[in-house]
Order: C-alpha cells, then sequence, then structure tokens
C-alpha cells in the first residue's frame, strides 16, 4: 500500500527503474535490434519466427566485440 502522500507503489517504482541488462545492451549501441528481438518474441511467442530480427541482434553485437 502507498504512503501518505505518495502517489506510487513501490511495486511501481521498481517497474520504472533500468533493468541492468538493458542497461548493459545499450552501452553496446544494439538496444534497438534487442528491443525489436524482445517484441517480436512477445508477440510471436516462439523465437523461431524472429529469425531477422536475432541475426540482426547477434550481427550487431559481433561488430561490438
Amino acid at each position: 500500500m502507498a504512503r501518505p502522500g505518495h502517489g506510487r507503489s513501490h511495486q511501481a517504482e521498481k517497474e520504472e527503474e533500468e533493468d541492468p541488462v538493458d542497461a548493459m545492451i545499450a552501452r553496446t549501441g544494439c538496444l534497438a535490434q534487442h528491443q525489436q528481438l524482445q517484441d517480436c518474441m512477445a508477440e510471436q511467442k516462439d523465437w523461431r519466427h524472429c529469425q531477422a530480427q536475432l541475426r540482426a541482434f547477434g550481427q550487431c553485437m559481433a561488430q561490438r566485440k
């Protein structure tokens, strides 16, 4: 339960914190490709339908090594 005068719950605050994995990927410059892959996998529910996004993310990460 939110404290008086505090408009957000503790859970809402946690959800707004940056994910450490997303922060790490953002530093590589491949965050857009990662998000496209995540969106595809969320929509398709099967990574096999997201091969183009997977390849794009993999290529981006390989260039950063």
